[in-house]
């Protein structure tokens, strides 16, 4: 299935560097590159095919210090670094000492993408579909989103000058919409849930010509931009894997594409072989594939989200098998925590490690924290937790928890009544 951007774009020579084509993850059936994403043989989805060059760790580490140090890897074109794009990705993976002593962990890194130009994850995505869409000479930029998608979309676009439409649901925290705002004078809020804002962006993509939509029609160029998350995790390692990942799930693309990149190293020689165990990480508001999961299911049954996490609210996720899949493989698991949980994960990683994340890095922290608990993850093994996005966009979920632990009159003897000293 493909959604109109032009009739026959007309592509040129090696606009998406490598890849070869566009492969149905369900029965193998292979389409050409362009804006497809459906399966035309059994409405699978599909991803991005390639015929990889020799690649050495010396050519990667002379690259730029961002995504593009992967360009090989990745759909773009050899010259990728002339189109003007956000740059995000080689964030710092922190080895979190302090959170490892509190949980009781050997040896714990953070990969913090709050760094990145608009503050998460979504920039690498973002960026892989951005050139996509200017290959395929699309003349709106857009996506549905649950909020940080929205903020890179809008940004890139900017940088890109390009014309941006996002979708965001009307309940969205504030700070989000803001974030998004000012990049764009085409923030359009939609009453219903994330997955009624994917609706309409996929019927809009299919009515409207030359749109592109990151997360729809030009969707498995976007998912790649989530394996250089795990490029980065092994490179920052020393060139070799962890022994266990923890990855926030929403739709459950970013863990998939994550185990993808480590399959990738592998096969190329960039790093050694080794048992990766992978987990998934929801909130209960919104956890269906946790849910399948702990029933032993292979079905995803879609939910109605209700959490303070609404970057990972997705009822009804894309990638939910895939993630079952891989999880069960490598011995991993998928777990949740209640929003409470969630706050208490925010305000851990804050007053351990100094790193202010959001709803969904507290969740990921608040599963890491139950998954030790529970005896499901190994304390004796290296462990990377990823952090997806900054905590100034969902202020509002720790607001009521924090504050000033005393309100004092200016004298030194009312400071001391407080006990603070």
């Amino acid at each position: 299935m493909s959604a109109v951007i032009t009739e026959k774009p007309a592509l040129r020579e090696g606009a998406f560097g490598h890849a070869t084509g566009l492969v149905c993850r369900e029965c193998g059936h292979t389409v050409e590159l362009g804006p497809h994403y459906a399966c035309s043989e059994c409405f699978g989805p599909l991803e991005v095919a390639y015929d990889f060059p020799a690649v050495t760790r010396e050519e990667i580490e002379a690259g730029p210090a961002n995504i593009w140090r992967y360009k090989a890897l990745l759909p773009v074109p050899s010259d990728i670094e002339q189109s003007p794009n956000t740059e995000p990705g080689f964030t710092r993976l922190l080895e979190a000492r302090n959170l490892a002593a509190e949980l009781g962990l050997t040896k714990l890194w953070v990969k913090d993408d709050s760094t990145n130009p608009t503050n998460s994850f979504k920039d690498r995505v973002v960026a892989c579909a951005l050139s996509a869409a200017i290959e395929l000479k699309a003349k709106v930029f857009a996506c549905p989103s649950t909020g940080n998608l929205a903020n890179a979309v809008a940004a890139a676009g900017a940088r890109a000058g390009i014309k941006t439409v996002v979708f965001i649901p009307s309940n969205l925290e504030k700070p989000k919409q803001v974030n998004s705002a000012v990049y764009t004078d085409s923030l359009v809020a939609v009453d219903g849930n994330y997955d009624d804002v994917n609706k309409l962006a996929s019927e809009i993509a299919g009515e409207e010509e030359g749109w592109a939509f990151v997360n729809v029609n030009v969707r498995p160029f976007y998912a790649e931009g989530s394996k250089t998350l795990g490029y980065e995790i092994a490179e920052q390692l020393g060139w070799r894997l962890p022994d266990q990942v923890v990855i926030p799930v929403a739709s459950g693309s970013q863990l998939t594409k994550v185990h993808k990149a480590f399959r990738e190293l592998v096969r190329l020689g960039l790093v050694e072989d080794k048992p990766v165990r992978i987990f998934g990480a929801q909130a209960t508001g919104c956890s269906p594939v946790s849910t399948a999961y702990k029933g032993g299911v292979d079905a995803i049954r879609p939910v109605k989200p209700d959490t303070i996490a609404k970057s990972l609210a997705i009822g009804n996720p894309a990638d939910g098998i895939y993630v079952l899949d891989i999880c069960r493989e490598t011995g991993g698991a998928v777990e949740d925590i209640d929003d409470d949980a969630v706050r208490e994960g925010i305000l851990l990683l804050a007053r351990t490690e100094g790193i202010f994340t959001e709803t969904a890095g507290g969740t990921t922290v608040g599963v890491l924290k139950k998954l030790v608990e529970t005896g499901q993850l190994d304390t004796s093994l290296e462990t990377v937790v990823i952090n997806t996005g900054m905590g100034l966009k969902t202020l509002d979920a720790v607001a009521d928890s924090v504050g000033p632990a005393a309100t004092i009159a200016p004298s030194y003897a009312a400071f001391a009544a407080t006990g603070i000293a």
